[in-house]
């Protein structure tokens, strides 16, 4: 991966910038604008200030309006902001006109999430997938970006592709993508090896949306320690684990968080780890039921699942931090009686979408979670009876 000297400035100061049109009302602006503020808190800045329009589609210029666009500079100029994020992705022609209207860095929700990336990469492999993506995003915007890419100093979004001139022909940066891409399919090759020599185990995957606490129940499953932190992709490279549960032995596997708007060049640089997930024999699909979006980010994660073709396997679904969503639900006045009817209601409820395969659980708190443990090991015992009838000693 290309390296800068300078890092992303730790408490850059942003403001942050969405569009409400036919396709994204209000509310879900508001709230992606929310989950970007906590995107740039993962990437090391302070987000003060959101601002947002009403369009019938983008403009081809700048994204937003002129009228908007002088209302951010006016702001910008008096508080000394240093750096301004859309929400949406933008052309390298959108990018140069903002920098010139604005006089600050300019990026989007992609560049955002893939300076996550590239700041939390570790393995050889996360570092090639990165790189690969940013090339992949970069090359598009080769023409309009160039005075981006040639900006002096750090910051977020400057880490990655595009040093000076050079890097900015694009046959170059074609050929860098070409070379990724084959490094990328060997390590692909000693990843394929490496799972195929699990043997005959039971694979089980951890999915769900980013920072539902995948990686707290790795942790208390595996007992084992797996980084885990409340940021954005706290983890990028797959963790596997072998298991016992009473004495029937399955792999467990932590993979990286699904978000909404994921950049489809991750997608596709991702899919080595995503093959964690595609071969794996069952998903737990780890809910954040406190989030006030839970439901949403439900449909993010099983339309990427979808996407990957993995979403006919086995899927239990757990819903997770209970005891946030009992604090966010109950005040101190409700009777206990109503208490349990409104948590009666939910699990009903759920139980009939998944046709009872779900479990609410606090994983901070370690709530139910005995009953996660038993519900996983018949979803694995079923799967080793299907697989393997006469091997009896898995079953019992």
């Amino acid at each position: 991966m290309i390296d800068k000297k300078n890092k992303i400035n730790q408490d850059e100061s942003a403001v942050l910038v969405g569009l409400v049109h036919k396709e994204q009302t209000e509310v879900q602006v508001k709230e992606y604008l929310e989950e970007l503020a906590f995107l740039a808190e993962t990437a090391g800045a302070r987000a003060v200030k959101r601002f947002f329009q009403k369009l019938a589609h983008p403009d081809s210029k700048t994204f937003v309006g002129k009228g908007k666009l002088e209302e951010i500079k006016q702001y910008i100029d008096a508080k000394g902001i240093q750096l301004v994020i859309f929400d949406d992705e933008l052309t390298g022609s959108q990018i140069q006109n903002i920098e010139k209207a604005l006089g600050i860095t300019t990026i989007d929700r992609s560049d955002l999430i893939l300076d996550i990336f590239a700041s939390r990469a570790r393995t050889a492999q996360a570092k090639v997938q990165v790189e690969l993506a940013q090339y992949q995003y970069l090359l598009p915007r080769l023409k309009g970006m160039w005075s981006h890419l040639e900006r002096q100093g750090g910051g977020i979004g400057s880490r990655g592709p595009g040093e000076t001139e050079i890097e900015t022909d694009r046959r170059i940066v074609k050929d860098k993508i070409s070379l990724l891409r084959k490094r990328l399919v060997e390590i692909d090759k000693q990843a394929f090896t490496q799972r195929k020599d699990r043997g005959e185990f039971i694979r089980v995957a951890l999915v769900g949306y980013t920072n539902v606490g995948k990686s707290t129940l790795m942790n208390l499953l595996s007992k084992s320690e797996v980084f885990a932190e409340n940021k954005l992709f706290a983890t990028l490279d797959t963790t596997t684990r072998k298991v016992v549960f009473e004495q029937t032995p399955f792999l467990l596997s932590d993979t990286v968080g699904f978000i909404r708007k994921l950049p489809h060049h991750l997608v596709e640089s991702f899919k080595s780890t995503l093959d964690e997930v595609r071969e794996a024999d069952i998903l737990l699909h780890v809910v954040d039921v406190s989030h006030p979006q839970h439901e949403e980010q439900i449909g993010v994660v099983n339309k990427t699942l979808q996407d990957i073709k993995a979403f006919d396997k086995p899927i239990l679904t757990i819903f997770n931090k209970m005891d946030l969503y009992e604090q966010h639900t109950f005040d101190e006045w409700l009777e206990d009686d109503v208490k349990v009817e409104i948590l009666d209601d939910l699990k009903q409820k759920w139980q009939n979408i998944t046709q009872g395969n779900c479990v609410f659980v606090s994983a901070l708190e370690r709530k139910n979670i005995d009953e996660l443990r038993q519900t996983v090991l018949n979803k694995v015992r079923d799967m080793y009876r299907i697989r393997y009838p006469y091997k009896s000693e898995y079953f019992y």
